[in-house]
């Protein structure tokens, strides 16, 4: 019997996104503007409260990286950074000549944790090294303790990047993520929520950031009648086309995240005699359960699972690496208590994408079940 192969997180359509490319076309606006890249920013300012500017740009690590330059941060300046996390949250401190300073999680919510965090302020401003900013995740749709990391934030005086890729759609105490910090990112990658095929943006309440991070887009070109460059700039800003794809997908971005809450309640129903962990919601936070996790008993388990569903064409994924253990910023500091390692070692990402069928979810919870029986 032929099966087809079940994606961790594969993109899904609804049926506006052609029309909106389709308009893009039939009115030669195939450009990094037009009217799609403006609507796109309304709607996902319209989604976030109405009061956020959101810049739309190439990719989520374009937006972090702007973010950066926004706030300030050059050569040999520091930042604090989550390490359990993507590298694109980190790599963008290195491209201004910083230093990344990785802070490990705390078990709630396994995301930057708030002791360490403000250990490693102290020792850093004692150092005179005070860091520039903060990027803090949350990680796969969960909220950060927001209220415990904001409230360091304004004690040191030091901004939050608040980098939401993975949770568009989630909120703590009825307040969208993104819009949490001082600056907020998204990303629209192909294996996000909702994708542009690439894409990102960057969301904040002041005018000024926009207008900064949309000049910094676009080749910081000065107001000039001839091409004319006072900084250096970048080509981040997101296409017309691409903007199109991400119009459409916002009419649907409820509905995905209901399928995607859907799937991790399903695995914790159809699991819960296996023994494996499930992260639940702190209380305040509404996570849009990007990808379905569990916490097995050991690396071995967890690789014992991993390897069964590849047997099986079903693709899974360790949960990140930290930052920390990673060779390209092995050099950094880092401030850790082991959680994160431990999160490595025994986690391990389902099959969560907003277009699996029951049956799909069957097949992936019932391969787990016989290699945990």
């Amino acid at each position: 019997m032929t099966t087809t192969k079940i994606w961790l997180s594969s993109p899904h359509m609804g049926h506006a996104e052609e029309l909106y490319v389709k308009e893009a076309f039939d009115t030669n606006w195939v450009a990094p503007l037009g009217p799609n890249v403006d609507k796109f920013e309304k709607s996902i300012s319209t989604y976030l409260g109405g009061e956020f500017e959101v810049a739309a740009l190439s990719s989520g690590t374009a937006a972090i990286h702007l973010a950066l330059e926004i706030l300030g941060v050059g050569k040999d300046d520091e930042v604090i950074c989550q390490s359990l996390t993507f590298s694109a949250s980190a790599n963008p401190i290195c491209y201004l000549g910083a230093k990344p300073i990785f802070v490990d999680s705390e078990r709630e919510t396994w995301n930057i944790c708030p002791d360490l965090l403000e250990k490693a302020i102290k020792e850093r401003v004692a150092m005179g090294k005070k860091p520039k900013a903060i990027i803090a995740v949350h990680l796969y749709g969960m909220p950060y303790k927001v209220t415990e990391i904001n409230r360091i934030s304004e004690k040191y005086e030091i901004p939050v990047i608040e980098d939401s890729a993975e949770a568009l759609g989630s909120s703590y105490k009825t307040k969208k993520c993104s819009t949490l910090g001082n600056l907020g990112i998204l990303s629209f990658n192909g294996n996000k929520i909702i994708t542009t095929s690439g894409g990102g943006a960057l969301v904040s309440k002041n005018p000024d950031y926009k207008k900064k991070a949309v000049y910094l887009a676009t080749q910081a070109r000065d107001d000039a009648p001839h091409y004319q460059h006072s900084v250096v700039g970048y080509n981040y800003r997101m296409s017309n086309v691409l903007a199109g794809i991400g119009r459409g997908q916002m009419e649907v971005l409820d509905e995905r995240v209901k399928a995607r809450r859907a799937n991790f309640d399903f695995y914790r129903d159809a699991l819960k005699s296996t023994g494996l962990e499930f992260l639940p919601e702190p209380e305040g936070s509404i996570s849009n359960r990007w990808l379905s996790c569990v916490l097995t008993d050991s690396y071995e388990t967890r690789e014992a699972i991993r390897v069964g569903l590849l047997s099986e064409d079903i693709e899974s994924r360790p949960l990140w690496k930290p930052m920390h253990l990673q060779p390209v910023f092995n050099s950094c500091p880092n401030y850790t208590n082991g959680i994160s390692e431990d999160l490595f070692d025994r986690g391990l990402c389902l099959p969560s994408g907003s277009n699996l069928q029951l049956e799909d979810l069957e097949r992936v919870a019932a391969k787990i079940l016989k290699i945990m029986s």
